[in-house]
């Protein structure tokens, strides 16, 4: 199948780029650039829809186009109870993040939001994962913290990191906590039209040993 609509992704998360390329989607890759501090009290639930709709919003508002546009955005909070992990200011915090994090389990809380720009149609959805992390030792956090790898990520990690491999096990979707639930993101675009061409499973069983949720429907 041919696609028609024209899609921007409202990222310049590598992550998310490759996903998309990945599932055999033509892209363009545009990001939203918007402030994303919490509001005071602000839940990480309501965080991640909030920030995930007001990208999306953003990059449409830019849009002069007759055609078929959609707009793709995500983003994705680590909670650890009710506090949110952004992405650490230097290497000190990520330490403390990872240290945090060790040995417990903690909730990824990731949003995708799709808009048509034509008729204004958004939809938001938030996927949530629980995450245990393994006991690492605080020799792997040094060296892992050492690489530059947490300084651009939710809570310090990244799930799929090969040498650090920070995750004893999941509950939830793997690719909602690397940053874009794929299984949410296949139905928002086939509610706005575009079908995903390629095989969604082997595209997020290809970044861990973790198995795809998608599995179990």
């Amino acid at each position: 199948m041919v696609q028609t609509q024209q899609l921007l992704l409202a990222s310049s998360s590598p992550r998310r780029q490759a996903f998309l390329r990945d599932l055999g989607l033509q892209f363009t890759v545009m990001p939203a650039d918007i402030d994303e501090t919490p509001k005071s009290g602000e839940s990480p639930l309501d965080l991640v829809k909030r920030l995930a709709s007001s990208k999306a919003r953003t990059v449409a508002e830019r849009i002069v186009h007759d055609g078929p546009v959609i707009v793709v955005a995500a983003d994705t909070v680590v909670a650890l109870e009710q506090t949110n992990l952004g992405k650490p200011l230097d290497p000190a915090e990520a330490q403390s993040m990872l240290a945090a994090l060790r040995g417990v389990a903690h909730e990824v809380h990731s949003a995708v939001s799709v808009l048509e720009v034509a008729n204004g149609n958004q939809t938001t959805r938030v996927n949530t994962t629980v995450v245990w992390m393994r006991d690492y030792s605080e020799a792997e956090i040094d060296d892992y913290v050492a690489s530059g790898d947490p300084m651009d990520k939710a809570g310090a990690y990244a799930i799929q990191h090969p040498s650090f491999d920070p995750a004893q096990r999941i509950q939830g979707c793997l690719s909602g906590v690397m940053g874009l639930p794929l299984g949410d993101l296949r139905d928002l675009l086939a509610n706005a039209g575009v079908a995903i061409p390629c095989d969604l499973i082997a595209v997020c069983e290809a970044q861990t040993h973790f198995g795809c949720c998608q599995r179990q429907r």
